[in-house]
């Protein structure tokens, strides 16, 4: 790690950046990738609520509650 090379790009300071340098030459503060969260990330997925699934669902009642309503002759 200590013979990795180094970032170089100027700091606040004017002095150059020690951090290791990845393969595209910067450290990860001064323009390394940026590759999100990886494919299938369980440590994201907070609820159902927005699946396709869910949405799909939703839609499905929504359709059927209105097709009920206009049999009925419901106005609401």
């Amino acid at each position: 790690m200590q013979n990795a090379p180094r970032c170089g790009a100027k700091t606040r300071s004017g002095k150059p950046c020690q951090s290791p340098a990845m393969p595209n030459g910067r450290c990860w503060m001064h323009g390394g990738p940026s590759p999100g969260a990886p494919k299938g990330n369980q440590h994201a997925l907070k609820n159902g609520r927005y699946t396709a699934q869910a949405i799909a669902r939703r839609r499905e009642l929504s359709a059927l509650i209105r097709e009920a309503r206009s049999m009925l002759g419901c106005r609401a």
